[in-house]
């Protein structure tokens, strides 16, 4: 990620996602509101920024921004690469909380998966957020023209087909609620996930009816496409968002009440919007159908072992509901009240724990109640919680601090930061490679500074069988498969030397299985030694391998695994429990 320029809100400081002229309780946690204020900003900045960006976004002195993004480094949200702030994929924990406490992509991804499938369309799933819509789940077609929304990107309602269909059950205060917020923002620049609305509404369809300079503006015939939809149970999105994009959208009911909308997104050069409609209108009701079955049967939770605490302790999520403490952060008056510990108030809630009380949020934390309730005052003040009757549950908003750009990391730039690290340590150059068929592909590399290191081109594929990371890979994969590969990769020997006996071949891979690393010496380049562990997913599959590489002259193999080791498994796991909060709701790209 790299930072870009902040738009200046003046020195005013600002308090995220409150409702305007909204009173600031006593009991907020003012560290807790410049924190979220940052991460906020960080996320419209598509994840990182400089202090002086920060600085004027939020109206925020210096020296605050400073402190504020300090103390999220330090509690693993963010990280400091050089004079920015970039979005740490721990960030990811606190969307993941709000996720699985809602139960709806658990129950309806794989549904909606098969849909997009089906239709080989884009499929997005949606939930409201006051008067617009959050998405929680993508299922996208590639192409060259493709839908670029990502989960938690939040949308104006009257821009699109699911905001009709969850405006079809507004209360008149909810309508006057929509109207101020159009008459306060009439470009939609508070909605950085869409172009800003600065011209007048252009489709085909109007130029028959409206001269140009008449067009009507986007959203002023919504109240009458919000009735519609509710009349007729389905919207359509005529190309609202920006030219050429169109959708069909139909609810989720339960308990009948909208719970979520599946939006269908096709392109003009494949639909217009009455030819969506007429060929997915059909296909879609089954879908649905199948959709509000699936929310009416008897509810299992997902009993997954959650992934461990990152970089520095906190509360880690507990399927099982909040049993007992969790390991606590740093004692301290000062660590205590900094945006940190309120921050991990949103995991307290998760698999099974959709409504929380003061108590368990505080049991679960393993912070007291005056401290729990003080951040979940400060959380309702800021919309990320509502509270009825004591219970408190999680709303949409907590998608908005920082889900959108990190949900679209692809693996090697999770493990970027840990290569630069582990490669800074050791002295030597670092690779990150993934599977490619039979060769394994290099998508990330750190040389070692000095006048003689390793230096791996990224992108450049080798034979797996032949590299300690195409072995720490293969050794994952049933045997057969393993051999396939040998027998792949060794078909173009041309030389003795080029070729490793089967049976040699799969006894290392039964010692690379066996000691969890891989150590090749010479059989890519005389004097070479490289040592990898492989890196595994949140269901135990190896998806990758991390990889130390040097001159036999440098260590014996004896120091490779005394000394080496430890730091490379310890830089695997560093990147495993990212890969594992990351992938939790969100496909992670191998390159």
């Amino acid at each position: 990620m790299s930072s870009r320029p902040l738009p200046s809100t003046g020195r005013a400081v600002v308090r995220p996602a409150a409702a305007a002229g909204s009173v600031v309780p006593e009991e907020a946690i003012t560290p807790l509101i410049h924190g979220i204020a940052v991460l906020r900003r960080l996320t419209e900045a598509d994840g990182a920024a400089s202090p002086s960006g920060l600085e004027r976004a939020t109206g925020l002195a210096r020296s605050t921004v400073d402190r504020i993004t300090a103390a999220l480094a330090r509690g693993g949200y963010v990280r400091l690469d050089g004079r920015d702030a970039v979005l740490a994929p721990r960030l990811m924990e606190l969307g993941n909380a709000y996720l699985a406490a809602l139960r709806l992509p658990r129950v309806l991804d794989p549904l909606a998966d098969a849909l997009a499938d089906d239709l080989d369309e884009s499929v997005s799933l949606a939930v409201r957020d006051r008067d617009g819509v959050r998405f929680i789940h993508q299922a996208t077609r590639r192409r060259a023209m493709s839908l670029s929304f990502r989960v938690g990107d939040l949308l104006p309602a009257e821009r699109t087909a699911p905001g009709a269909l969850f405006a079809s059950e507004w209360t008149e205060e909810e309508w006057a609620r929509w109207r101020e917020r159009r008459t306060a923002d009439p470009e939609d620049r508070g909605f950085p996930a869409v172009p800003a609305r600065s011209r007048p509404y252009e489709t085909g369809s109007d130029d028959s009816v409206f001269p140009a300079a008449q067009r009507p503006t986007v959203g002023d015939d919504f109240e009458q496409r919000a009735a519609e939809a509710g009349r007729v149970g389905w919207a359509l999105d005529d190309q609202l968002i920006e030219p050429g994009l169109v959708a069909l959208s139909m609810p989720v009911r339960e308990a009948g009440r909208i719970a979520c909308v599946v939006n269908v997104v096709s392109h003009t050069s494949r639909h217009d919007a009455a030819s969506l409609r007429d060929a997915l209108l059909p296909r879609l009701r089954t879908a649905v159908a199948a959709m509000e079955r699936a929310l009416e049967a008897p509810d299992v939770l997902d009993v997954r072992a959650a992934p461990g605490p990152g970089p520095t302790s906190g509360p880690t999520e507990n399927p099982a509901g909040p049993a007992g403490p969790e390991p606590s952060m740093e004692p301290g008056w000062e660590f205590v009240e900094s945006p940190v510990r309120g921050l991990t108030v949103i995991t307290a809630f998760g698999e099974g724990r959709g409504e929380l009380g003061l108590a368990a949020v505080a049991r679960a934390t393993g912070i007291s109640r005056a401290s729990a309730h003080r951040a979940l005052v400060t959380l309702e003040h800021l919309g990320y919680v509502t509270a009825h009757d004591g219970v408190f549950r999680l709303t949409p908003r907590v998608l908005g601090l920082g889900f959108p750009p990190l949900s679209r990391a692809s693996l090697s730039e999770i493990a970027a930061p840990y290569l630069t690290e582990l490669s800074q340590l050791l002295q030597d150059s670092v690779s990150f490679a993934v599977p490619a068929g039979d060769e394994i592909q290099y998508t990330g590399h750190v040389s070692a500074r000095g006048v003689m290191s390793v230096h791996v081109a990224v992108g450049t594929r080798l034979p797996a069988y032949a590299t300690a990371v195409g072995r720490a890979i293969l050794a994952d994969l049933p045997e057969a498969r393993a051999t396939e590969a040998l027998a792949g990769g060794t078909a173009g020997a041309d030389s003795r030397a080029d070729v490793i006996a089967p049976e040699r071949f799969r006894a290392e891979l039964d010692r690379v299985r066996t000691d969890g690393y891989a150590l090749v010496e010479g059989e890519l380049a005389q004097g070479l030694r490289c040592i990898a562990v492989p890196v595994r997913d949140r269901d135990g599959r190896t998806v990758a391998a991390v990889n130390v590489a040097m001159h036999t002259g440098r260590r014996t193999t004896e120091a490779c695994v005394d000394d080496v080791l430890p730091e490379l498994r310890a830089t695997a796991a560093r990147i495993e429990a990212d890969l594992h909060i990351a992938g939790r709701f969100s496909r992670v790209r191998r390159t």
